[in-house]
């Protein structure tokens, strides 16, 4: 049974390591497999059945400042991801590969993300915060011909997702531009909606989609609550006047759960076009 000190000891060394790779991308880039392997690390620690019960342990007797570190490694892990989609991105258009383990434990789930709710060739997705890697829609397109359409801030990740698109899947139905919800045609359409777990904002983000989407849309909001919430933004509440949680999927052995919304007005009623 791993202890609590233990545990503690590693958290440190997680948040010193994201802290000094996530500050400067130029670096990242050049220790890009140091970088690959922390994700890999940090990963498999997440989803450590002896880790989650010592952070039970260990939260009960430090909440003050476990709330305050793991505010800190959840922000620079999450940088560090956004980087290692953009290593991948370059590796993959000069012609290397990668098969790092944080990437193949997404690809492998994606399948899953709508439970009852699945995407069909006529679905109209959404991601918000697409990364330099768009793995999701690739997989969506490919997989269900469903057309997709992904948004992020960082313009560098949109033009490096593009081109991956371009080098993976030029004929599929998909799209990523930086745009925010509102300027986006494409939200009044969607069908369905995903919410990467790295997305910080993404609450914010649910409350404000409320009123530019169809009635009858779907959101799969990535999310880590717990021991998870090291690695991934936790779930909030929302208000139940304008959005109803459907069904939640647990995955003990992956590194984000995933909560899907209904708006209110649709709870409790069979999606007749999703």
């Amino acid at each position: 049974m791993k202890t609590i000190h233990k545990l503690h000891a590693d958290l440190g060394d997680f948040a010193h390591q994201f802290a000094d790779l996530s500050c400067d991308y130029n670096r990242a880039l050049h220790h890009s497999n140091e970088l690959e392997r922390l994700i890999d690390w940090y990963s498999a620690w997440i989803t450590d059945a002896d880790n989650q019960s010592a952070w039970e342990r260990l939260t009960e007797q430090e909440p003050g400042e476990l709330d305050r570190l793991a505010t800190a490694v959840r922000r620079d892990s999450a940088r560090c991801v956004a980087m290692l989609e953009k290593v991948r991105a370059v590796r993959l258009l000069q012609g290397e590969t990668t098969a790092a383990a944080y990437f193949s434990d997404i690809e492998a789930r994606i399948e899953e993300e709508f439970g009852r709710f699945r995407v069909t060739s006529a679905s109209k997705v959404l991601l918000v915060g697409s990364g330099a890697f768009p793995m999701t829609p690739l997989y969506i397109a490919r997989q269900t011909g469903a057309q997709v359409v992904g948004i992020d801030i960082d313009e560098e990740a949109i033009e490096l997702g593009r081109s991956v698109i371009a080098k993976l899947g030029a004929a599929l139905p998909i799209l990523l531009e930086r745009a925010s919800l509102e300027e986006l045609d494409f939200t009044a359409e969607a069908t369905h909606v995903i919410f990467s777990s790295t997305v910080g904002l993404k609450y914010e983000l649910l409350d404000r989609l409320h009123a530019l989407t169809k009635d009858a849309v779907v959101v799969a909001m990535r999310y880590g609550d717990g021991f998870k919430s090291l690695f991934n933004y936790p779930m909030e509440n929302v208000d139940t006047g304008r959005w109803r949680l459907a069904e939640c999927l647990k995955r003990p052995d992956r590194v984000f759960d995933i909560a899907l919304y209904l708006k209110a007005s649709a709870y409790g009623r069979e999606d007749k076009e999703t």
